[in-house]
């Protein structure tokens, strides 16, 4: 993706009609072998929102992962609609690639309400611009990194993300899990709102399962351990600006059975918290017997 702006990922979450509540969505040329977890929650969020009323914001979505999805075929996503009551609206979306699921996702659309308010408050965090961006780490750290990690971090992308503590991601010792990361789209993304939650929901997949490996004193980057997203959760709290610094706190609150619970909060830089997320993963070592 271009470096300079988010005009190629904008480009990704602009489906084509291609009937009544139906939609197709593509992968982009630079996609790994299975479709990016993200990718399906974003582009299922931006057809399901094209009939909702503009109105009433999405507020949560759940989705599930079905099946692995191949980047080289289009995807269709069937919007069903469930419910339009007087405050909220339901939607359900279904993925599908050669006729098969691959992911499928209910979302529900509230007008806008006035409540009790309160919200936890964000950590302590250093600034973003005193931490070193992905370039900078897969320099420093470069002796240690697989050859497939190093690329998939030097990878153009329109994604500036700095690791609050990069120490712990790339040399993890066995601890509490957790781990915080700012991000922001680069350049400037239009002013809808609904562009700036689309582009959230697909930036919410990013690292959360490593998080659940981090306190085994492992990551990602390990062969010998097997990890897929089964499925995803994010609940909208306000507006944000996904071009703006965003604080990404996540922890993996439990794991067993060769699964692991992981949730995180993201806050704006002043510290408002904006959205939840929870995701449930599969974690498992590629030399146990599966049933």
């Amino acid at each position: 993706m271009d470096e300079t702006a988010p005009s190629k990922l904008l480009a990704l979450l602009d489906l084509e009609e291609v009937g009544p509540d139906l939609f197709r969505g593509h992968s982009p040329a630079s996609s790994g072998r299975q479709v990016y977890g993200g990718q399906a929650v974003a582009q299922a969020l931006v057809a399901a929102t094209r009939t909702a009323p503009e109105d009433r914001p999405v507020h949560s979505l759940h989705g599930y992962f079905v099946l692995a999805g191949d980047p080289a075929i289009p995807i269709d996503f069937a919007v069903e609609r469930v419910r339009d009551g007087k405050s909220f609206t339901t939607r359900r979306c279904n993925a599908t690639q050669r006729g098969h699921t691959i992911f499928s996702m209910e979302a529900s659309f509230q007008r806008r309400e006035e409540g009790l308010t309160h919200a936890a408050h964000m950590p302590d965090a250093p600034d973003p611009e005193s931490l070193d961006d992905v370039h900078a780490l897969v320099e420093r750290f470069r002796a240690f990194l697989p050859e497939q990690a190093e690329s998939w971090l030097q990878r153009r992308s329109a994604l500036d993300m700095r690791v609050v503590a990069p120490d712990d991601v790339f040399f993890p010792e066995r601890r509490a899990a957790g781990q915080m990361i700012w991000f922001r789209v680069r350049g400037a993304a239009p002013d809808d709102p609904a562009v700036h939650t689309a582009l959230l929901a697909y930036l919410s997949d990013m690292t959360l399962l490593n998080t659940a490996l981090l306190v085994h004193g492992l990551t990602i980057f390990d062969p010998k351990i097997q990890v897929a997203s089964l499925d995803h959760a994010l609940w909208i709290h306000g507006p944000m600006r996904v071009d703006e610094w965003l604080l990404y706190a996540q922890q993996s609150p439990w794991a067993g059975g060769a699964r692991a619970l992981t949730r995180g909060q993201i806050f704006t830089r002043e510290g408002r918290l904006v959205a939840s997320v929870s995701q449930e993963g599969l974690v498992r070592r590629r030399d146990s017997t599966r049933s």
